[in-house]
């Protein structure tokens, strides 16, 4: 049994959870501890007692502790992919990707902590100096989806210890094995007992009282709209920071003078790599009239061909969906959109493998309207749609007709609207003949409208997040 990480110590307790692949529901990958309400606010006690020592150490000692974790990440990328692979069902490749760039983050930040700095301000009044600076927040709750279980945990954790916060993560419950991976390489790094936490759990019982705890002064949340809402309502009752990344439902446009080639491939990617199960998916493709129909023929041909298999087999191209619930959402939406009349081209049905799995067809429907519930909600899965537009401005329309705002692509060759779409794009990305799926990680993520809230995350503007600024004065 995997046991939580709280002040130091490797911590068991009463009980345990058994992490199933979902491409093998046969194979227990292993049972992890679950923390209760004494075990979490154990773990909140114990950050907020390192965070004062830690929130002052030298930068040397950040950057070798961050750079220990990101080289030993990167050396061991595959053992990790494949770990990451078995419990969460990305195809091995991915997952592989997906540890490096958990690795990447924390070298990142490792050179960030040797760049803090400041700014210095002559004042209004003679004889009068003025410096800004830059100080962590206190104690960080850290609470992670279950679609990048290693990546996700990375991009929060690392800038919270570079910018000198103590940290407690929750980790999904559905996917603790990329998570404690992480953990247990941070236990020998040399960060001192405490600033780092790991609890375990279910998030009634662990997110509840992180939530409640005063202890805690900023919290970021990556997840869904309504836990999300929960997870805000409480930081503004306890007047704490917050971050919340929730969601999306992403345009990719294409117009008639687009590569259809380069759309069609931008498409298939966004829509059906990572099974879907990515905020950033193309979830609504908008097509213009002169190219829809062929650009449809296209995109289903590509799409049938896809091979849906296991997560560790070679030819599989797209893994399973992650559990039963999230396998009955996406079929709960697929009847939803054939019931609102939308014309199924391709997939639909759940698909037998050698191994017991959660398998699902990567699924297309054309003729939609804006109005069907398949455009309105997230499906999170692999299910994407066809709008047609009259034009580029009907498109634009389309684009931004939604209560979110994560990402938005367009394919076009035109730099004219290309630019334009940049800048009137309703969201905090916008991918040009690009997949909308698909960040670096030394640049800023998060979206507008009902996708994000607060500060960017990764990247150097992390730091609006893990610090707060404070303006000293200083008479001559």
């Amino acid at each position: 049994m995997k046991l939580l990480l709280i002040n130091g110590a490797w911590t068991e307790t009463s009980h345990a959870l058994a992490n199933i692949n979902p491409s093998d529901t046969d194979d227990v990958i292993d049972t992890y501890a679950q923390a209760g309400t004494s075990e979490t606010e154990a773990a909140i006690a114990a950050a907020a007692d390192a965070f004062a020592d830690w929130s002052h150490s030298p930068v040397q000692q950040r950057h070798d502790v961050l750079k220990f974790i990101g080289d030993e990440l990167m050396q061991r990328k595959d053992e990790i992919g494949h770990l990451l692979a078995r419990e969460e069902g990305k195809i091995l490749p991915e997952a592989i990707a997906e540890a490096e760039r958990a690795a990447r983050i924390f070298d990142f930040f490792a050179g960030e902590a040797l760049r803090l700095g400041g700014e210095t301000l002559p004042s209004s009044r003679p004889g009068v100096g003025v410096e800004l600076m830059r100080e962590p927040v206190g104690p960080v709750g850290i609470i992670t989806p279950w679609n990048f279980p290693i990546a996700i945990p990375a991009w929060k954790v690392a800038p919270a210890l570079c910018y000198g916060n103590s940290v407690i993560l929750k980790p999904a419950e559905l996917v603790p094995a990329s998570a404690w991976a992480m953990a247990e390489i941070i236990s020998r790094s040399g960060l001192p007992d405490g600033v780092f936490n790991l609890v375990m759990g279910p998030g009634r019982v662990v997110g509840a009282a992180m939530l409640e705890a005063p202890a805690i002064r900023a919290l970021t949340f990556t997840g869904s709209v309504g836990t999300g809402q929960i997870v805000a309502e409480a930081c503004l009752r306890h007047r704490r920071k917050m971050q919340l990344e929730m969601g999306g439902k992403n345009p990719l446009v294409v117009l008639n003078d687009a590569d259809l080639d380069i759309a069609t491939d931008a498409a298939l990617n966004g829509a059906f790599f990572s099974t879907g199960q990515r905020c950033t998916a193309s979830s609504r493709l908008i097509i213009e009239e002169g190219v829809h129909n062929r650009f449809v023929e296209m995109l289903t041909e590509k799409t049938r061909a896809l091979r849906v298999g296991p997560a560790l087999d070679a030819a599989s191209q797209m893994g399973p969906v992650v559990d039963q619930t999230q396998l009955d959402q996406d079929v709960g939406f697929i009847d939803s959109a054939r019931k609102d009349g939308a014309n199924l081209r391709a997939g639909g049905a759940l698909v037998k493998c050698a191994t017991p799995g959660f398998y699902l067809e990567p699924t297309l429907f054309t003729d939609t309207s804006p109005a069907m519930r398949i455009n309105r909600d997230e499906v999170f899965g692999p299910v994407a749609t066809t709008i047609r537009a009259r034009d580029y401005d009907h498109a634009l329309d389309l684009a931004n007709d939604t209560e979110f705002g994560l990402t938005a692509g367009i394919c076009t060759t035109s730099l004219k609207h290309a630019t334009h779409f940049k800048r009137h794009a309703q969201a905090g990305m916008v991918m040009v003949n690009l997949p909308t799926a698909g960040v670096d990680y030394h640049v800023p993520f998060g979206g507008t409208k009902g996708s994000s809230f607060g500060p960017r995350e990764q990247g150097s503007y992390a730091a609006e997040f893990f610090t707060t600024v404070k303006t000293a004065y200083t008479a001559a």
